[in-house]
């Protein structure tokens, strides 16, 4: 089915919980690394972050997207929500470079309009949607879920979609079809390092058909109550909260459906350090690195102190059923 292309439950903490951009600093242990000489390269670079961030305009700078309040299991947390321009210059987004600021600053040159996401593969009603038929599709839902990268670190961010579901329900799967791919843009013209040797392009991800059917995977496209920062994934990305974070594809064009498991970027890059699954388990270490604790982005700076790593990033109650029987080590 040929669509047209467009043309172009929980409550948030009370404003007092939420930390403000200013606290993050510790000055006192700032100056005594510095006195020490030990600070290096990480206080450079966590310090040119701070500065970008300074450049960053608050919430109001793009349109508003409106939603509801999700009443999902899972959807609700009382913690502290990661400050807007935390959330939006510390950022993974290789299409615009390898640096966790460089997306902020890049990735300005990323067209969103007009902008086509292609469904197709092992479904009975294949087609094309623009960004505006797809916001249609469903009511739009706001959701706090946090976000844990491979690298260590986290964030608690309010985002604005719905459930992969909806859409999954639209085009009819066939029942041979087990996995859903999700294909990103990858225009040399307007994103700077594809064609780089970092990654195979286009960037691809991919769930179980049943993973992208959970309510908690969400097709998104906001946050903070408004459409997305280019250098956050816009115009529409996925987030899948009990997963690491490059799992959630950014800059989506093509969904497609198939009965085998697609091959995905960074798998492909680094089989032994990226699995198909990805599922947050701190008992799983990266190679180089343990997983077993993060860092929570804005709190106290470069100096956070580290967090335990929750499995399934904290939604073991509502997605352990999805991984009954399997030997998660085996299956990272």
């Amino acid at each position: 089915m040929l669509i047209k292309t467009g043309r172009d439950g929980f409550q948030h903490p009370v404003p007092s919980e939420i930390t403000p951009f200013g606290v993050y600093q510790d000055r006192r242990r700032l100056l005594k690394l510095m006195a020490s000489g030990v600070a290096g390269a990480g206080l450079a670079a966590w310090a040119g972050r701070q500065a970008l961030a300074q450049q960053v305009a608050p919430p109001g700078k793009h349109a508003a997207l409106k939603s509801t309040r999700s009443t999902a299991a899972g959807a609700v947390t009382m913690e502290k929500i990661t400050d807007y321009k935390d959330a939006s210059t510390y950022n993974n987004f290789y299409e615009f470079g390898t640096d966790k600021s460089d997306p902020a600053k890049n990735a300005h040159t990323l067209k969103t309009t007009p902008w086509t996401v292609e469904v197709d593969g092992m479904v009975k009603k294949p087609g094309k949607y623009g960004i505006e038929d797809l916001l249609k599709l469903s009511a739009q839902e706001e959701r706090i879920y946090r976000l844990r990268c491979v690298e260590g670190w986290s964030m608690v961010v309010p985002w604005v979609g719905y459930p992969v579901s909806k859409l999954v329900e639209k085009v009819e799967p066939l029942g041979s079809a087990k996995y859903v791919e999700f294909i990103t843009q990858a225009d040399p013209k307007t994103m700077p390092y594809v064609g780089s040797r970092v990654l195979d392009w286009p960037y691809v991800e991919a769930l179980r058909l049943d993973e992208a059917m959970h309510p908690l995977a969400l097709l998104t496209f906001g946050m903070y109550g408004e459409v997305l920062p280019n250098q956050n994934g816009a115009p529409v990305r996925l987030v899948v909260p009990w997963k690491y974070g490059f799992k959630s594809g950014k800059s989506i064009v093509r969904i497609r459906f198939t009965d085998k498991e697609p091959k995905t970027a960074w798998n492909k890059a680094a089989a032994n350090e990226y699995g198909f699954y990805s599922n947050v388990n701190p008992e799983v270490d990266h190679p180089r690195w343990s997983q077993a604790t993060e860092r929570r982005i804005g709190e106290d700076g470069l100096f956070a102190k580290k967090r335990k790593t929750l499995m399934f990033n904290g939604y073991e109650a509502q997605v352990g059923q999805l991984y009954a029987g399997m030997d998660l080590k085996k299956n990272y």
